[in-house]
């Protein structure tokens, strides 16, 4: 018997049968040095970016590619180079600025917060500045607490700063494309974890003009009995759950947020009402995480007459990121807690 592939079925195999695997961290070296290239006022600006190719590698090559003049070694003085790439974005440069990680950006958090981000604001409009803030954010691998934290509900909490939070190698080159050619201030949360995740990518998505817009979530699973809401690595965690789920008769839709200032409004009441059930993933503190935004967001929308069961919410535990190995793995999410927490919305009539 002949069997009959639908045409969304064959366009799909067909994309795939086109499509490379590539590395997040491949993904945005590719991305910078395209639009190094495309654009004369673009500049790497940070510790070790430049002779060392970056303390991940993501700078690889491009400072013999461009020169000093582009990509530009700075002492360690988060404060100082910091206020540097904002000075020079007030100057009509387009400054990348890496932190080695944004546990340190917090040294430069008056920059980023009361000059780049207000600066639009208080000049009436007039001041414009485009900066990208990047470098990995949450919770990494045996480096303790001062070193492994999201800080995504910090930065996304300021007016004036966009902030963003790839998953996949689609999201990290379409995102930091979009951050360095947006004319004001961006933050891009890498995760020290997904450098090295391979995914598959469309030639659509080589394209050298493939953006990912701000504020537009992905629908990377769908399903019709809980939403599951999450950023970063955390979409890896909901997806492996959204399996062994599927396992036990629950069909769980999850959502990439991508983005999580702006967020993507529609798309989450959207995913609500199609669904009735829904919980968030967040790698970051729960107290005021952006887990706790959506629950708000959806309470008071139309999406709050659809809940079959009360949301909840899954996040680190409230404590400082634990050094020994039992204990932080204890402290952060896992694909075992997700399942648990989907299964106890979905038993709730």
């Amino acid at each position: 018997m002949r069997r009959l592939v639908s045409p969304l079925a064959f366009a799909a195999a067909v994309q795939m049968r086109h499509a490379t695997k590539i590395t997040v961290r491949d993904a945005l070296n590719k991305a910078i040095d395209e639009e190094l290239d495309r654009d004369s006022k673009v500049v790497i600006i940070g510790e070790e970016v430049g002779n060392y190719n970056g303390a991940y590698k993501v700078t690889k090559d491009l400072f013999v590619k461009y020169g000093s003049d582009r990509v530009m070694d700075m002492p360690i003085t988060e404060h100082g180079f910091a206020g540097m790439a904002v000075g020079a974005a007030f100057n009509g440069m387009k400054p990348v600025c890496e932190f080695m990680t944004f546990n340190f950006a917090l040294q430069a958090i008056d920059q980023i917060v009361n000059s780049a981000a207000k600066g639009l604001y208080m000049s009436g409009g007039q001041l414009k500045c485009p900066i990208v803030f990047r470098g990995p954010n949450g919770a990494s691998a045996g480096v303790g607490a001062q070193h492994s934290q999201c800080l995504g509900p910090w930065l996304a909490s300021v007016p004036g700063l966009k902030v963003v939070a790839p998953y996949s190698a689609e999201d990290a080159r379409g995102m930091i494309k979009a951050a360095i050619r947006d004319p004001n201030p961006v933050v891009v949360l890498e995760h020290e974890l997904m450098y090295g995740e391979s995914f598959t990518i469309s030639d659509a998505a080589l394209d050298k003009d493939f953006v990912v817009p701000f504020g537009k979530a992905k629908i990377e699973r769908e399903g019709t009995d809980i939403s599951i809401f999450a950023f970063s690595k955390a979409v890896g965690l909901s997806l492996k759950a959204a399996e062994e789920l599927a396992a036990q008769g629950i069909n769980a839709e999850v959502i990439n947020l991508r983005s999580i200032r702006p967020l993507d409004r529609e798309a989450i009441i959207k995913s609500v009402m199609k669904t009735n059930r829904a919980m968030t993933v967040d790698e970051s503190f729960p107290h005021c995480n952006i887990g706790a935004e959506i629950c708000a967001m959806i309470m008071e929308s139309e999406a709050f007459d659809y809940l079959d069961a009360p949301m909840e919410r899954v996040s680190c535990a409230d404590v400082p990121t634990p050094y020994a190995k039992e204990l932080e793995v204890a402290s952060q999410p896992q694909v075992s807690d997700i399942v648990a927490v989907a299964r106890r919305i979905c038993s709730r009539k």
